[in-house]
């Protein structure tokens, strides 16, 4: 096995996962092929193949998910020069970050709160899917990165989102939202921040405490009858199943089960109903849960 991450990592990923699954994660933490979203609020599909194919761009299509594509012979800094990345067209996203709107499935008319938004890929793509039509409600506590989402909503066309430079986990409890998106903050255990010395126990741990006080509170503001998603881009369960087993004793919520296809790579997840991404060349390690608001 490679000597590439942390020794702590190594014996946690063993632990939950074995050894030969363990192998297989470590190689994932690789540079990313470049992956992209068409952006529907400006354009269409069509439109984005037949301008990459002129400007010979090679891609492939995912069969599962029309709007994004994987950029084969260009790399990040190439794309920024084309005017269908400066017109706001496209957006730069990995394939295992658009996963969590896809499973929230808003809806035109609801009232989602998107609790983490910063830098706005998934409030974009909910704007996209929505067409422009839900009320979003994008919170980030930092005022660099709430310009920084300002900037991308504006590139992107996204204008029914309300953007609150606030930390979502101080919001009143007098808000009331259909559905919530929590990508929570997270050690990136799935990514190649593990590659990071910054990459701690002391991290995970940090992370593990934020994702509780996020999710109590996505919990209150959630109406009853409603549905959120928790995302996070670790792969270690104590900053998912762990954490949501917790809330399952003490909350009125039932985990809704995912179906997504079998194109995407999955690691074995110990809660039932929940996913989570392996780590490859093309996605990045990412868990995803739907979770319904009883009462």
């Amino acid at each position: 096995m490679p000597e590439i991450i942390p020794q702590f990592l190594k014996e946690m990923l063993v632990n939950q996962y074995g050894q030969e699954t363990t192998k297989k994660i470590i190689k994932g933490y690789v540079k990313k092929v470049v992956t992209i979203r068409i952006n529907t609020i400006k354009t269409n599909r069509q439109e984005i193949i037949d301008k990459l194919k002129n400007a010979q761009i090679e891609f492939d299509e995912i069969e599962y998910n029309n709007n994004a594509l994987i950029i084969r012979n260009k790399n990040e800094e190439d794309l920024r020069k084309l005017d269908v990345y400066e017109n706001g067209e496209i957006y730069m996203q990995s394939l295992s970050s658009m996963l969590p709107p896809i499973v929230l499935e808003p809806k035109e008319k609801e009232n989602i709160l998107d609790m983490t938004a910063a830098p706005g890929g998934k409030t974009t793509q909910m704007s996209a899917m929505t067409d422009n039509k839900a009320y979003i409600t994008a919170c980030e506590k930092n005022k660099i990165r709430a310009e920084r989402l300002k900037y991308n909503l504006q590139k992107q066309g996204a204008k029914m989102v309300n953007v609150m430079q606030e930390d979502a986990r101080k919001l009143s409890d007098y808000f009331s939202f259909d559905k919530i998106l929590l990508d929570a903050p997270c050690s990136g255990s799935g990514t190649e921040n593990v590659l990071n010395a910054k990459f701690t126990e002391e991290l995970i741990e940090r992370s593990v405490k934020t994702q509780e006080e996020l999710l109590k509170k996505a919990l209150k503001i959630l109406k009853p009858g409603g549905e959120m998603v928790y995302s996070t881009c670790s792969i270690l369960k104590q900053e998912n199943e762990d954490l949501l087993k917790k809330f399952l004793k003490k909350s009125k919520i039932e985990i809704m089960p995912i179906n997504l296809t079998d194109e995407i790579p999955m690691l074995p997840t110990t809660l039932k109903g929940t996913v989570c991404v392996c780590p490859t060349e093309i996605y990045e390690g990412f868990f995803v849960a739907k979770i319904k608001k009883l009462f």
